[in-house]
C-alpha cells in the first residue's frame, strides 16, 4: 500500500504552490475553474512537460517508499520510471490501434490474457478487436481506464475523465471507478472543474484558484460549507 506526498512550488510556466496527501485507496478531487493549475499539477506530479521537467519546479513527489522527484536532492524521475496511471480528457488512445492493443502497449511484457481480464474488468467484454472510432465515448474512456491500470500504477491520475462524454455516461464511469476502488490500494487524484462530477467518488476536495488551495476537506464539509463565493459557485 502506498501514500502519496505532494509538495510544488513553481513560478513559470504556471503559478503553482500547493501541498497534498492522498492516502491508499483515498481519492481525492482537484477541483477549479478553466485555468486554476489542475492539470499542470498533475502533469508534475506525472513527470510531464513542460511543468514536470521544469527547472524551476522546487518541491517533492513521493509515493509510498519511493521518491520521485525532490529539488532539494537533485531528483528528477522521467515519466517512464514513475509507476503512474494517467487518463486524459481526450482519452489520448492510439487510433490505428484496437482496444486490446492499446492496453498492452502499457504493459512492461505484453500479456493478451491479462488486457483481456482488464477491459472485461471495465465491461468491455467483446469489444477487444474494436479500434478507437468503432467505440461509443464512455467505452474509448473505459479503455484509457484499463491502460492506466495496465501498468500496474501505484497512483492513478483522472484529468476531467466525465467532461467528454454525456451525462448517462458519467454515472456509469462514476460506479465503474467506485467499483475499481474496492480493489485498488493506491492513491487516486480526480481533476474536475466540476464537484457535482465528483462529489460521488472524493472522499475529499481541494478546491484550487490561481495555483492555491483556498479549500480543502471532507467532500460533504466543502459543499455544505463552502468557504468563500469562488467555492459556492463551483458547488453551484
Amino acid at each position: 500500500m502506498s501514500a502519496l506526498d505532494v509538495r510544488l512550488v513553481c513560478a513559470a510556466p504556471v503559478s503553482i504552490d500547493v501541498a497534498l496527501q492522498v492516502g491508499p485507496s483515498e481519492v481525492l478531487a482537484l477541483v477549479g475553474r478553466s485555468g486554476a493549475g489542475k492539470s499542470s499539477i498533475l502533469k508534475a506530479i506525472a513527470g510531464l512537460p513542460p511543468i514536470g521537467s521544469a527547472s524551476g519546479l522546487g518541491g517533492h513527489v513521493r509515493v509510498g517508499g519511493e521518491t520521485w522527484f525532490d529539488s532539494a536532492a537533485g531528483i528528477l524521475l522521467a515519466p517512464y520510471r514513475r509507476r503512474v496511471g494517467l487518463v486524459f480528457q481526450s482519452f489520448a488512445l492510439f487510433p490505428h490501434m484496437t482496444a486490446i492493443a492499446n492496453v498492452m502497449a502499457a504493459m512492461d511484457v505484453a500479456e493478451p490474457d491479462t488486457a483481456l481480464a482488464l477491459l472485461a474488468k471495465l465491461h468491455l467484454d467483446g469489444l477487444a478487436a474494436r479500434k478507437p472510432h468503432e467505440l461509443s465515448g464512455g467505452q474509448q474512456q473505459r479503455v484509457a481506464l484499463a491502460r492506466a491500470l495496465a501498468r500496474e500504477p501505484r497512483l492513478l491520475l483522472l484529468d476531467e475523465p466525465f467532461s467528454a462524454v454525456d451525462r448517462p455516461t458519467r454515472r456509469a464511469l462514476v460506479e465503474t471507478i467506485q467499483d475499481l476502488r474496492a480493489d485498488l490500494a493506491i492513491p487516486l487524484i480526480v481533476v474536475s472543474h466540476d464537484i457535482e462530477d465528483v462529489a460521488r467518488i472524493a472522499d475529499r476536495i481541494a478546491v484550487l484558484e490561481a495555483g492555491r488551495l483556498i479549500q480543502t476537506g471532507a467532500t460533504q464539509e466543502v459543499i455544505k460549507a463552502p468557504a468563500n463565493r469562488l467555492v459556492r459557485d463551483l458547488v453551484g
